[in-house]
Protein backbone atom coordinates (compact mmCIF):
# COMPACT_ATOMS: atom_id res chain seq x y z
CA UNK A 1 0.00 0.00 0.00
CA UNK A 2 1.62 2.94 -1.22
CA UNK A 3 0.24 6.41 -0.48
CA UNK A 4 1.32 9.36 -3.06
CA UNK A 5 0.28 12.45 -1.47
CA UNK A 6 -2.64 14.86 -2.11
CA UNK A 7 -1.34 15.42 -5.84
CA UNK A 8 1.67 17.52 -6.11
CA UNK A 9 4.36 15.32 -7.19
CA UNK A 10 6.90 17.26 -4.38
CA UNK A 11 4.11 16.18 -2.26
CA UNK A 12 5.36 12.67 -2.82
CA UNK A 13 7.54 10.91 -0.20
CA UNK A 14 11.17 9.45 -1.48
CA UNK A 15 9.89 6.01 0.12
CA UNK A 16 6.64 6.39 -2.12
CA UNK A 17 8.70 7.01 -5.13
CA UNK A 18 11.31 4.33 -3.96
CA UNK A 19 7.90 1.84 -3.42
CA UNK A 20 6.71 2.26 -7.28
CA UNK A 21 9.92 2.26 -9.20
CA UNK A 22 10.69 -1.11 -7.18
CA UNK A 23 7.36 -2.72 -8.30
CA UNK A 24 6.45 -4.40 -11.11
CA UNK A 25 2.93 -3.70 -10.97
CA UNK A 26 0.95 -0.84 -9.89
CA UNK A 27 -2.51 -0.78 -9.07
CA UNK A 28 -4.30 2.05 -8.29
CA UNK A 29 -7.64 4.42 -9.48
CA UNK A 30 -7.09 5.60 -13.14
CA UNK A 31 -6.78 9.43 -12.19
CA UNK A 32 -3.84 8.50 -9.78
CA UNK A 33 -2.00 6.21 -11.84
CA UNK A 34 -2.07 9.25 -14.27
CA UNK A 35 -0.82 11.63 -11.87
CA UNK A 36 2.09 8.91 -10.78
CA UNK A 37 3.07 8.61 -14.61
CA UNK A 38 6.55 9.78 -14.75
CA UNK A 39 6.85 7.04 -11.75
CA UNK A 40 5.22 3.96 -13.58
CA UNK A 41 7.34 3.81 -17.43
CA UNK A 42 7.05 0.23 -18.63
CA UNK A 43 5.51 -1.34 -15.44
CA UNK A 44 2.07 -3.25 -15.68
CA UNK A 45 -0.72 -1.50 -14.76
CA UNK A 46 -4.01 -2.37 -13.50
CA UNK A 47 -6.48 0.41 -13.40
CA UNK A 48 -10.07 0.85 -11.80
CA UNK A 49 -13.01 3.38 -11.76
CA UNK A 50 -14.41 5.37 -8.86
CA UNK A 51 -16.07 2.51 -5.90
CA UNK A 52 -14.25 -0.37 -7.69
CA UNK A 53 -11.92 -0.54 -3.95
CA UNK A 54 -12.65 -4.55 -3.92
CA UNK A 55 -11.95 -5.17 -7.17
CA UNK A 56 -8.55 -3.25 -7.09
CA UNK A 57 -7.49 -4.99 -3.79
CA UNK A 58 -8.34 -8.51 -4.89
CA UNK A 59 -6.00 -7.99 -8.18
CA UNK A 60 -3.07 -6.46 -6.33
CA UNK A 61 -3.39 -9.67 -3.81
CA UNK A 62 -3.31 -12.05 -6.60
CA UNK A 63 -0.34 -10.70 -8.38
CA UNK A 64 1.44 -10.24 -5.26
CA UNK A 65 0.27 -14.14 -4.54
CA UNK A 66 1.65 -14.81 -7.75
CA UNK A 67 5.35 -13.39 -7.23
CA UNK A 68 4.69 -9.76 -8.09
CA UNK A 69 6.07 -6.91 -6.38
CA UNK A 70 2.76 -4.59 -5.91
CA UNK A 71 1.95 -1.27 -5.41
CA UNK A 72 -1.33 -0.86 -4.65
CA UNK A 73 -1.80 3.01 -4.80
CA UNK A 74 -3.87 5.50 -2.81
CA UNK A 75 -4.18 9.18 -2.69
CA UNK A 76 -2.51 10.67 0.29
CA UNK A 77 -1.98 8.22 3.13
CA UNK A 78 -3.07 4.76 2.54
CA UNK A 79 -4.14 4.16 6.19
CA UNK A 80 -6.25 6.91 6.36
CA UNK A 81 -9.47 7.05 4.19
CA UNK A 82 -7.05 4.84 1.79
CA UNK A 83 -6.91 1.08 0.88
CA UNK A 84 -4.81 0.01 3.38
CA UNK A 85 -7.45 -1.65 5.95
CA UNK A 86 -9.37 -2.96 3.02
CA UNK A 87 -6.62 -5.06 1.44
CA UNK A 88 -5.51 -6.54 4.99
CA UNK A 89 -9.57 -7.20 5.92
CA UNK A 90 -9.22 -8.82 1.77
CA UNK A 91 -6.18 -10.56 2.73
CA UNK A 92 -7.57 -12.40 5.65
CA UNK A 93 -10.88 -13.22 4.21
CA UNK A 94 -9.61 -14.39 1.10
CA UNK A 95 -6.33 -16.24 2.98
CA UNK A 96 -3.81 -14.66 0.66
CA UNK A 97 -0.84 -14.57 3.05
CA UNK A 98 1.38 -12.37 1.42
CA UNK A 99 3.87 -9.69 2.89
CA UNK A 100 2.42 -6.62 3.56
CA UNK A 101 3.77 -3.07 3.72
CA UNK A 102 2.14 0.06 4.16
CA UNK A 103 3.87 3.36 2.84
CA UNK A 104 2.35 6.49 4.42
CA UNK A 105 1.75 9.70 2.26
CA UNK A 106 1.44 13.56 3.03
CA UNK A 107 -2.91 13.51 4.02
CA UNK A 108 -5.19 15.90 2.27
CA UNK A 109 -5.54 17.63 5.95
CA UNK A 110 -2.10 18.16 6.71
CA UNK A 111 -1.87 19.91 2.90
CA UNK A 112 -4.87 21.84 3.54
CA UNK A 113 -3.56 22.75 6.77
CA UNK A 114 -0.64 24.27 5.20
CA UNK A 115 -2.56 25.78 2.38
CA UNK A 116 -4.30 27.71 4.59
CA UNK A 117 -1.50 29.05 6.97
CA UNK A 118 -3.68 27.00 9.67
CA UNK A 119 -1.48 23.94 10.60
CA UNK A 120 -3.33 21.61 12.81
CA UNK A 121 -0.82 22.08 16.30
CA UNK A 122 -2.95 21.27 18.62
CA UNK A 123 -5.81 18.34 19.15
CA UNK A 124 -7.93 18.07 15.68
CA UNK A 125 -10.11 15.34 14.51
CA UNK A 126 -10.53 13.84 10.94
CA UNK A 127 -14.47 13.18 9.73
CA UNK A 128 -15.39 11.74 6.67
CA UNK A 129 -18.98 12.59 5.57
CA UNK A 130 -19.28 9.81 3.06
CA UNK A 131 -22.56 7.50 4.69
CA UNK A 132 -21.20 4.53 1.82
CA UNK A 133 -19.34 2.57 4.72
CA UNK A 134 -20.85 4.49 8.14
CA UNK A 135 -24.30 5.01 8.46
CA UNK A 136 -25.10 8.47 8.51
CA UNK A 137 -26.97 8.72 11.77
CA UNK A 138 -23.15 7.54 13.58
CA UNK A 139 -21.38 10.10 11.53
CA UNK A 140 -24.02 13.17 12.99
CA UNK A 141 -23.22 11.73 16.83
CA UNK A 142 -19.34 11.99 15.81
CA UNK A 143 -20.04 15.58 14.67
CA UNK A 144 -22.09 16.52 17.65
CA UNK A 145 -19.48 15.46 20.02
CA UNK A 146 -15.97 16.87 18.18
CA UNK A 147 -18.46 19.77 17.96
CA UNK A 148 -19.04 20.24 21.28
CA UNK A 149 -15.18 19.45 22.15
CA UNK A 150 -14.20 22.15 20.51
CA UNK A 151 -11.70 20.45 18.50
CA UNK A 152 -9.87 21.59 14.86
CA UNK A 153 -11.87 19.38 12.35
CA UNK A 154 -10.94 18.29 8.92
CA UNK A 155 -13.92 17.29 7.19
CA UNK A 156 -13.21 14.41 4.18
CA UNK A 157 -15.74 13.60 1.47
CA UNK A 158 -18.09 16.29 2.18
CA UNK A 159 -19.80 16.14 -0.74
CA UNK A 160 -20.68 14.33 -4.25
CA UNK A 161 -23.33 13.94 -6.99
CA UNK A 162 -25.11 11.77 -4.68
CA UNK A 163 -24.37 13.00 -1.51
CA UNK A 164 -25.47 16.70 -1.68
CA UNK A 165 -26.98 17.32 1.98
CA UNK A 166 -24.03 15.66 4.33
CA UNK A 167 -22.40 19.12 4.34
CA UNK A 168 -25.28 21.37 5.25
CA UNK A 169 -26.45 18.70 8.00
CA UNK A 170 -22.56 18.98 9.47
CA UNK A 171 -22.87 22.88 9.01
CA UNK A 172 -25.46 22.99 11.24
CA UNK A 173 -24.32 20.87 13.82
CA UNK A 174 -21.12 23.19 14.44
CA UNK A 175 -23.32 26.05 14.14
CA UNK A 176 -25.22 24.61 17.57
CA UNK A 177 -21.44 24.44 19.68
CA UNK A 178 -19.63 27.49 17.59
CA UNK A 179 -19.59 31.25 17.13
CA UNK A 180 -20.90 32.20 13.45
CA UNK A 181 -16.94 33.93 13.57
CA UNK A 182 -14.91 30.26 13.84
CA UNK A 183 -12.81 30.78 10.45
CA UNK A 184 -13.49 27.94 8.40
CA UNK A 185 -11.40 27.01 5.29
CA UNK A 186 -12.46 24.93 2.00
CA UNK A 187 -9.42 23.57 0.32
CA UNK A 188 -10.27 21.48 -2.91
CA UNK A 189 -7.44 19.48 -5.02
CA UNK A 190 -5.21 20.25 -2.08
CA UNK A 191 -1.66 20.78 -3.67
CA UNK A 192 -2.62 19.95 -7.45
CA UNK A 193 -2.71 22.48 -10.56
CA UNK A 194 -6.75 22.76 -9.82
CA UNK A 195 -6.14 23.93 -6.11
CA UNK A 196 -8.99 25.53 -4.53
CA UNK A 197 -9.05 27.71 -0.98
CA UNK A 198 -11.76 29.48 0.04
CA UNK A 199 -11.92 31.12 3.79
Amino acid sequence: MVGIGPGDPDQRTRRAEKAITESNVVVGYTPYLDSIADLIGERRTIASGMRQEVERCRAALQCAAGGDVVSLISSGDPGIYGMAGLAIELAAEDGVAVPIEIVPGVTAAGAAAAALGAPLMLDFAVISLSDLLVPWQQICERLKAVAAADLTVALYNPRSKRRVRQLEEAVAIFSKHRPGTTPVGVVTAASSPDESIVV
